[in-house]
C-alpha cells in the first residue's frame, strides 16, 4: 500500500555562493573563537579554494600534495578522485601545518588538532570538527543560522567563481560533478590546464599548469 502514496517533493536547496562580505564575516567568526583557530582558518581556506567536500579534506594525506604540479589529490564521494590545482600559498600552508603537527610520513593525514601535553603528533580531525565550527558560525552570525550555512556553502562559492571565470565545462571539471544521463556534458569536458588557468585567476596567483600562461 505504501507504494501508492506519492512521495513528498523535495524542498529546493537554499545553498548558494557566499558574498565577499559574508566570507569576511565567516573568517572573522572562524578565528575569533574555538580551541584551534589556526586549524579552522586553514580548513575554511581549503574549502573556499578547492571546492572540496568534507571527505576530501578528511582524507587528504601527505602523499596527496604535489608541490611541483601545485595540486592536491581529492578523494571524495564513492570512488571519485581527482588532482585539483591550487595556489602555492595553500600548498605551503598545508605542508607547514602537517610539519608542525606531526603529519610527516606519506600516508599521514594533513588536518590535525594541535598537540596536547607532551605529544609530538596532533590528533587527526573528524567530521565533528566541522560540527563545532558551523555551530560557532550560527552562534555568532544570525544570517548564517537563519540560512543554515555549512561548510558545503564553500563548495558552492568556489564553483560559482570558477564558472564565472572559465564557464560551465571548467566548473564541471573543477567539481568533478557528473550529471547522470546528460550526454552533452561529455562533449565539453575541460582539462586540468583549463581548470588551473581559472584557479590562477580566482586565487590571484600564477599556476604552472595553467593553459595559456
Amino acid at each position: 500500500p505504501a507504494l501508492k502514496v506519492p512521495k513528498p517533493h523535495r524542498r529546493s536547496s537554499r545553498r548558494r555562493a557566499l558574498t565577499g562580505e559574508e566570507q569576511v564575516e565567516l573568517y572573522e567568526a572562524t578565528i575569533g573563537g574555538g580551541d584551534d583557530p589556526v586549524l579552522d582558518a586553514l580548513l575554511l581556506r581549503f574549502h573556499l579554494e578547492t571546492g572540496a567536500r568534507r571527505g576530501g579534506a578528511l582524507a587528504l594525506r601527505r602523499r596527496d600534495i604535489d608541490v611541483a604540479r601545485q595540486c592536491v589529490r581529492l578523494r571524495e564521494k564513492g570512488v571519485t578522485e581527482r588532482w585539483q590545482p591550487v595556489s602555492l600559498t595553500l600548498i605551503s600552508a598545508l605542508i607547514e601545518h602537517a610539519d608542525i603537527r606531526g603529519g610527516t610520513s606519506p600516508n599521514d593525514r594533513i588536518f590535525r588538532k594541535a598537540q596536547r601535553g607532551e605529544s609530538v603528533v596532533g590528533i587527526v580531525i573528524t567530521r565533528r570538527r566541522y560540527n563545532s565550527l558551523v555551530e560557532r558560525w550560527h552562534k555568532l552570525l544570525p544570517w548564517a543560522a537563519e540560512n543554515g550555512v555549512s561548510i558545503h556553502w564553500c563548495r558552492h562559492t568556489a564553483t560559482t567563481a570558477i564558472e564565472r571565470i572559465g564557464g560551465y565545462g571548467v566548473a564541471r571539471a573543477f567539481t568533478c560533478h557528473l550529471v547522470p544521463g546528460d550526454v552533452t556534458t561529455s562533449y565539453i569536458t575541460a582539462d586540468i590546464g583549463e581548470v588551473a588557468a581559472a584557479v590562477a585567476i580566482y586565487t590571484g596567483e600564477p599556476h604552472p599548469l595553467a593553459a595559456g600562461q
